[in-house]
């Protein structure tokens, strides 16, 4: 029984895991052990540790990380004491890889304690840019640090073995959320308004808008620009979901929660919609506005319009029904009247789906189950040696 540990520190994070922690919970040969940490024990964002619990898995620790505000000190500090708390989770229940997705700051620490402690890592959504959050930096960080690579498409299985990872080491097996757009019986319309406690209107849309976290103080200014825009839409219900703990957050949700209180008739938010709502809505609305990975990596598969706002996404690959504007109100206006176009809906049917077929859990599954971790010694991998020759 290898012992696998799977680290989650978001409430849509987990949602993305949730059939991989499944599944090494079922395997015969492995052992699960669950680390949570970071939103999921913060009461402001939910304290979401709980449905973890009320799905039926064990937390083997909690890993408190000390966040009390969303300035660069806070957050820094917060890596620190969530590094020290994962080396001492490590010390006690002595895992023999950990399991990360991502590029989130209390990800960074879990990797740098599981480094230091010759813990192998397996890396889900590495390769990837995001050319407006310190996201970029830190993702490509960890996939320096770990060991299995599972890439969402090829383009970034081909970006990990560019930062020299041995090919062998790197898959391409498609976005793990797909699995569960796959596999979940998603809420009917009538069901899915029961669940938000609103009818919705003649259309619906769905907010999600975070910080860009490389650009200072512009979080107030560009969500300002995006209220602006959604003010002008008639006959339509807003569903917002609020950002995470990043640098500047706390900004958008005080803004959320203004506009709500101010449009209680159209408006609505929540912390966390959860996978099976999350999904859901994407079944029901006409398009998804903000600059979350999910309207670049999920939406897409419901054949719907992403608006995908400003730079914190910049550099992902994209299809078609993701439309890129800058965050002014006038720009974004301009994206949204594209969304009624019957020839981009029409395109949109038929696009080119970038990130696997739904089957990322089994093949992640069975590269775990053959890792050999008896060496971690690393050797840089080159893409052309003979160019190192005219240096």
């Amino acid at each position: 029984m290898r012992k696998i540990a799977v680290i989650t520190g978001t409430r849509a994070e987990y949602g993305l895991l949730k059939p991989l922690i499944k599944a090494i919970d079922g395997a015969k040969n492995l052992q699960l052990q669950l680390l949570v940490t970071g939103m999921h024990l913060m009461p402001e964002f939910g304290n979401t540790y709980l449905q973890i619990v009320k799905d039926g898995f064990t937390i083997d620790a909690k890993i408190e990380d000390g966040l009390n505000g969303d300035s660069a000190l806070d957050i820094s500090k917060a890596v620190g004491k969530a590094t020290i708390g994962f080396a001492q989770a490590f010390s006690e229940l002595n895992p023999e890889m950990i399991v990360v997705l991502g590029d989130r700051s209390e990800i960074l620490a879990a990797v740098t304690a599981a480094v230091i402690n010759n813990i192998p890592v397996a890396h889900i959504h590495g390769g990837e840019t995001t050319e407006g959050a310190y996201d970029e930096f830190i993702r490509h960080a960890i996939t320096k640090m770990s060991h299995l690579h599972f890439a969402s498409c090829e383009v970034y299985r081909k970006r990990i073995i560019q930062l020299g990872e041995q090919p062998h080491t790197v898959f391409n097996v498609g976005a793990i959320g797909i699995d569960s757009i796959k596999n979940l019986q998603l809420l009917d319309k009538k069901s899915f308004e029961e669940s938000i406690s609103k009818t919705l209107d003649e259309k619906s849309v769905l907010i999600t808008f975070h910080p860009v976290t490389m650009e200072n103080s512009t979080a107030e200014v560009q969500f300002n620009e995006l209220l602006s825009a959604l003010d002008d839409l008639k006959n339509t219900t807003l569903i917002f979901t609020k950002p995470n703990s990043d640098k500047g957050g706390k900004t958008i949700i005080e803004m959320i929660d203004s506009y709500v209180e101010n449009n209680t008739e159209k408006a609505i938010s929540f912390t966390s919609l959860g996978q099976l709502r999350y999904l859901s809505a994407l079944k029901h609305v006409d398009f998804v506005i903000g600059n979350s990975s999910s309207g670049i990596l999920e939406v897409p598969y419901f054949h719907i319009p992403t608006i995908n706002i400003g730079d914190r996404q910049k550099g992902r690959v994209a299809p078609i029904s993701v439309i890129h504007c800058k965050p002014t109100a006038p720009e974004i206006s301009s994206a949204i009247l594209k969304t009624t176009s019957k020839k981009f809906l029409d395109d949109i049917k038929n696009q080119e789906l970038l990130f696997g077929d739904g089957d990322a859990t089994h093949k992640i599954m069975n590269q775990l189950i053959k890792f050999d971790n008896q060496s971690l010694k690393k050797s840089f991998y080159d893409l052309k040696p003979t160019c190192f020759e005219k240096l």
